[in-house]
């Protein structure tokens, strides 16, 4: 299982896709899924590890349309270290976990460690702690997950 992470500069998770698959179709379904979330429009630079998907599916994407004709695509070893250093939490949790009986279980307890992460962060701060609505929203919106 592969875990697709996004972070903006300031280290605040973008989002996050878990895919049984590292490849090309894998990376355009997770960039368009990051690329959703309304303060990830127009991205300048993109700055990934060395994966060799990487630059067929923003190639591909360009084309379509679905990501911005200008975005710079960086795939440097040491540019990516906000997102190293933001994984290691997530990475420090998970390793005790593994051996997950199935794909479903995975993904729904790593994304319970990503919402703590998250809230840890500060980046769910916004919300209001007695509007269940909102925090549903919340969820269902970043993760897909129905409450």
């Amino acid at each position: 299982m592969y875990l697709y992470r996004a972070v903006d500069a300031c280290g605040q998770t973008i989002d996050f896709l878990l895919s049984a698959k590292r490849d090309a179709a894998a990376a355009r379904r997770f960039f368009r899924k990051a690329l959703k979330q309304a303060h990830t429009v127009n991205q300048r630079t993109l700055t990934l590890d060395k994966d060799a998907a990487y630059p067929s599916a923003t190639k591909t994407m360009k084309k379509a349309g679905e990501l911005w004709r200008f975005a710079k695509l960086r795939q440097v070893k040491y540019l990516n270290n906000v997102v190293e250093q933001d994984h290691r939490r997530i990475k420090r949790l998970v390793r005790p976990g593994l051996g997950f009986k199935s794909f479903h279980t995975a993904r729904r307890t790593i994304a319970g460690y990503e919402i703590l992460a998250m809230v840890r962060k500060g980046q769910v701060a916004a919300i209001p702690a007695n509007h269940m609505p909102a925090q549903a929203t919340f969820i269902v919106g970043l993760f897909g997950i129905a409450t």
